[in-house]
């Protein structure tokens, strides 16, 4: 968030204050109470999370949980770049049942180009000794699993083979967040080159046919094509569903918005006044509810669209038409999808008379 066009981080606290925390608790309590949804998710997401403090994470936490009542279950995940994650911080996390994601780009080389400490100094060997404590007994039970971002500089399969040694129960390949007018590396937008596929479909061919961590992105785009649902953002049609607490209590829409231009993801709703539903009445919100009928006339008619969605909203942003557009990854997301229904389609024929017509038909 900190090189995206909204650079609204720059105006706000570093750390959650505990009046606020307290608010958000009492916010997303009520609006659970309100429309019985339970399981609630809670994602402690940064920036960092846990330089927020132990304390705080603690009151957070608890405050939720508190305020929600017996009656409605509070699942919290934090997301973190590992470099905190000693044995006291591990241990208060599992004291309160918070599964824990970590952030990881690959080799040590590899993830030393983006994640570096203020002295400059890689920060890959802390984050490995961080996640060998996380995938050690008693504290695997907490660990969720290994985010990734994808640099095309970085070969796919080394990439795979060096986050899956961490032995995750799951991973998770990121497309960079880009629009149409800030395009992500090597995406030339409008151009059918497939950077992106090309590098994913090597990690899927490797991955398909072997024994390892499951990879998010291409088991939601099976699940599709066989006639799931994906509550994925990255691909499908399903609603979004999520809001952001900023630092300073600011309600806003999923922070990968802040892609697309300054001001995206804002509400202009507070959790001191507003309850979260004020942010159904939303535009911004309601487009992100309409499925099909929020995408481009070009996506609608395209053949792939019940899986691909259109892909994450963000990537669809370009000035004058806003988000009725293809997403900015459109070739890549074609190609990956079909590369992948094609060998679905393959290994289950002998066991189909006759497949689905998506399962069979032409992209």
């Amino acid at each position: 968030m900190y090189e995206m066009a909204d650079q609204s981080w720059r105006d706000r606290p570093r750390r959650m204050s505990a009046e606020i925390a307290s608010l958000t608790a009492m916010r997303v309590a009520e609006h659970a109470r309100a429309h019985h949804v339970s399981p609630v998710t809670l994602v402690l997401h940064g920036g960092e999370p846990l330089l927020a403090g132990r304390d705080l994470v603690s009151h957070l936490v608890t405050s939720v949980r508190r305020e929600a009542g017996p009656r409605i279950r509070v699942d919290v995940a934090v997301q973190t770049n590992g470099v905190g994650l000693d044995d006291s911080y591990i241990r208060l996390l599992g004291d309160l049942g918070v599964r824990i994601g970590v952030s990881v780009d690959g080799t040590a080389e590899d993830h030393d180009r983006h994640r570096r400490f203020p002295s400059g100094r890689g920060s890959y060997v802390a984050v490995a000794a961080g996640l060998r404590r996380l995938n050690s007994s008693p504290h695997r039970p907490l660990f969720s699993g290994i985010l990734s971002t994808i640099d095309l500089r970085n070969d796919p399969i080394t990439t795979y083979k060096a986050l899956a040694d961490f032995g995750p129960p799951k991973l998770d390949f990121l497309l960079p967040h880009g629009t149409w007018d800030s395009p992500p590396p090597g995406r030339v937008p409008g151009a059918p080159d497939t950077p992106y596929a090309d590098w994913l479909i090597k990690v899927f061919d490797y991955w398909y046919p072997a024994s390892g961590p499951g990879v998010r992105l291409f088991e939601e785009i099976m699940h599709l094509i066989l006639g799931g649902v994906s509550p994925a953002e990255m691909v499908g049609l399903s609603p979004s569903t999520l809001l952001v607490i900023e630092t300073d209590g600011a309600i806003e829409q999923g922070d990968a918005l802040k892609a697309a231009y300054p001001g995206a993801p804002v509400t202009g709703l507070h959790v001191s006044r507003d309850p979260l539903d004020k942010a159904l009445l939303l535009p911004g919100v309601v487009a992100r509810q309409l499925g099909m009928r929020a995408l481009s006339a070009q996506c609608q008619a395209c053949r792939l669209m019940p899986v691909c969605g259109g892909g994450l909203y963000a990537h669809r942003y370009r000035s004058g038409t806003g988000f009725a557009n293809p997403s900015v990854y459109c070739p890549d997301l074609i190609k990956l999808i079909s590369h992948i229904r094609d060998t679905l389609h393959a290994d289950l024929r002998p066991w189909l008379e006759r497949g689905s017509t998506f399962l069979t038909g032409d992209s």
